[in-house]
């Protein structure tokens, strides 16, 4: 039930990134509300699969996927709406890909992305990386980033400036804490890949040594 739950939600996102290119002021600023439900199914397909005893390595991962999907489907779709830079979604797709195959070295070995049993050497690089309060912060600022990107993109549409939430959007200062959320999504989007990094390389260095004297 819970990798359905995340099928459902990847599903979900095509049709709210269609809408939200396609659709005029009122549509978009609908698309920031069912943006906040596809990313809140995060949390509801982890409680199920922890209710439903359903929790798995395979799960994990593929809610990771899930997870991937969604942001990176977000920011590509506000870098093609012209709203940010189209370095930000390489970034992140690369930031991506780098952290999860660098993870994925250490699946073999029992280990999961999160919880107790992770590959971080240290405290703080648990705490950044796979901590519960640093995995809401950063989950909270992208869940804003889009929410504001997606009401900026009915903003700048044709009426958009005489809609409700426009009326909003017409405010500097709303707009000002709304980019500097963007930017530190983005930013954090970075500064939590180091620790993977450099924690991933020592792993793999320790673990390549114990094979090789195990060949011996």
């Amino acid at each position: 039930m819970a990798n359905l739950i995340t099928v459902i939600r990847m599903a979900a996102l095509f049709g709210v990134i269609w809408l939200m290119v396609e659709g005029g002021a009122v549509v978009r600023e609908w698309c920031a509300v069912a943006i906040v439900i596809v990313i809140l199914l995060d949390a509801v397909d982890g409680w199920v699969a922890r209710a439903r005893h359903e929790t798995s390595q395979f799960g994990a991962i593929f809610d990771i996927v899930g997870d991937r999907v969604v942001e990176n489907g977000l920011w590509i779709a506000f870098a093609v709406m012209g709203l940010i830079p189209v370095w930000v979604p390489l970034l992140v797709m690369t930031r991506g890909f780098l952290v999860d195959g660098l993870r994925s070295s250490s699946y073999s070995d029992g280990m999961t992305p999160f919880g107790e049993h992770n590959m971080m050497r240290s405290k703080l690089s648990a705490w950044l990386t796979a901590g519960r309060f640093m995995r809401a912060v950063f989950g909270g600022a992208k869940l804003l980033a889009f929410v504001f990107l997606a009401g900026l993109s009915g903003y700048q549409a044709p009426g958009g400036p005489d809609t409700v939430v426009g009326a909003l959007y017409r405010l500097t200062a709303v707009r000002g804490v709304g980019w500097f959320i963007v930017w530190a999504a983005v930013a954090l989007t970075v500064i939590r890949a180091v620790p993977v990094i450099v924690d991933s390389v020592a792993y793999l260095r320790v673990k390549n040594a114990a094979e090789r004297a195990a060949h011996e």
